[in-house]
């Protein structure tokens, strides 16, 4: 099971196209949102998240993916429900996930310390002692981060290489004639 984790203000891209790459991948996704079930993005498009936060299975989580955005990282970094649930399945062994702002989360939680990693351009500085990378999306263990919307492809097809391999991710990228 993966949760993306949506507050509102999400970036949308962000989040839909992990959900849907993953979900061809034949991953089980589900959208955990901030606050109730109904989460608005930065850009007015209305999600309805399949369960909210507090009602997610953390012992059933693969991984947690936090989506970009300033209203959406401005939510997670507000409940400490999410910060928790990130920290729990971190130390659980189990990856997480974030693109844009959202690597910025990670960093407040020391998650990324001393590890390679991406966020939006500008950002850097908020990421403690991160190894930074201009790349579109970085996996340094258990630890996957995305660079922006822009990336949302890579960021996914990252995902699905940690979740179910190259060869998954080859496939899924095929399927939708991405060439990167």
């Amino acid at each position: 099971m993966v949760y993306i984790i949506l507050g509102k203000g999400f970036e949308e891209a962000e989040a839909l196209v992990p959900c849907d790459l993953l979900r061809r991948a034949g991953v089980d996704v589900r959208f955990a949102g901030i606050g109730g079930t109904q989460i608005t993005g930065s850009r007015g498009i209305t999600l309805c998240a399949d369960c909210t936060v507090e009602e997610t299975d953390l012992a059933a989580a693969e991984m947690l993916v936090l989506p970009g955005g300033l209203g959406g990282v401005a939510s997670i970094l507000e409940s400490p429900a999410v910060l928790s649930a990130v920290r729990a399945v971190y130390e659980a062994g189990r990856y997480v996930a974030a693109i844009c702002a959202a690597p910025t989360v990670l960093a407040r939680l020391g998650i990324t310390d001393g590890k390679n990693a991406t966020c939006y351009p500008g950002m850097e500085g908020e990421m403690g002692s991160a190894k930074m990378q201009a790349l579109p999306a970085v996996t340094d263990g258990r630890v996957i981060t995305g660079r922006a919307a822009g990336a949302a492809f890579d960021f996914a097809l990252a995902l699905i290489t940690a979740l179910r391999g190259q060869e998954i991710a080859a496939q899924v990228a095929d399927g939708i004639v991405y060439r990167g």
